[in-house]
């Protein structure tokens, strides 16, 4: 029997071991381009995928780094599941915005950090802010992660960005902060679990505790 092409594609990608992330994002894209053209995405021709990538950006209005995405999403299928030896589709170079980050004082920190919804989503805030790390990285810790040995005092990051495994400093006032959050929700396979205790927050809910916070009033 004969795979279909999303098949096909989910395969490889967990063959490959991509993210969730992306194998949803780029499954998406394929998606989006099907719909547009209104038929099979191995009917598509590079024009026609160039015709969409220019529909993303110029229509939709959707900023560059969103469109990097779906082409690398194009890129993927039409290389790893088609096998076609060259593509032609391409993006405009990406447009050079000179604009220096708002760096928020220590002041604005501790407010952010305490207008968290909760103990959970503020303790996580914490742990982002204390030890440096990616939204994608924290919703992963375990508790065995946490090396709180006053020799180590470490955090354990497996998979991280470019799939490396690294460690974060653990200071002291973060793990007491840690404790009374153990205390309170006693997290089990997950440091920060979602809905149910064998999976762990995801990636988009801890980005909306962080905006949350930060647009409640002072």
């Amino acid at each position: 029997m004969v795979k279909s092409l999303r098949t096909q594609f989910v395969d490889y990608m967990t063959l490959n071991r991509y993210s969730p992330w992306t194998m949803k994002n780029y499954l998406g894209t394929m998606t989006q381009l099907a719909k547009y053209h209104q038929k099979s995405p191995d009917l598509i021709s590079n024009e026609e995928i160039q015709d969409f990538l220019l529909h993303l950006l110029q229509d939709r209005k959707l900023a560059w780094g969103s469109c990097n995405v779906h082409l690398s999403g194009l890129a993927c299928f039409y290389k790893n599941v088609l096998n076609w030896e060259e593509t032609q589709f391409k993006l405009p170079p990406r447009p050079r915005i000179k604009k220096l980050p708002h760096v928020l004082s220590v002041e604005e920190v501790k407010k952010l950090l305490e207008s968290a919804a909760n103990l959970k989503h503020q303790v996580l805030l914490k742990t982002v802010y204390s030890a440096g790390l990616r939204a994608g990285e924290v919703v992963k810790l375990k508790p065995i992660h946490i090396e709180s040995d006053p020799s180590r005092m470490m955090i354990r990051i497996e998979q991280g960005k470019g799939r490396k495994d690294r460690y974060a400093v653990l200071s002291k006032h973060l793990l007491s902060e840690l404790r009374k959050y153990w205390q309170e929700y006693k997290p089990k396979e997950w440091l920060f679990p979602g809905k149910s205790q064998d999976q762990h927050l995801g990636y988009t809910a801890a980005r909306e505790a962080f905006y949350k916070a930060k647009k409640k009033p002072a």
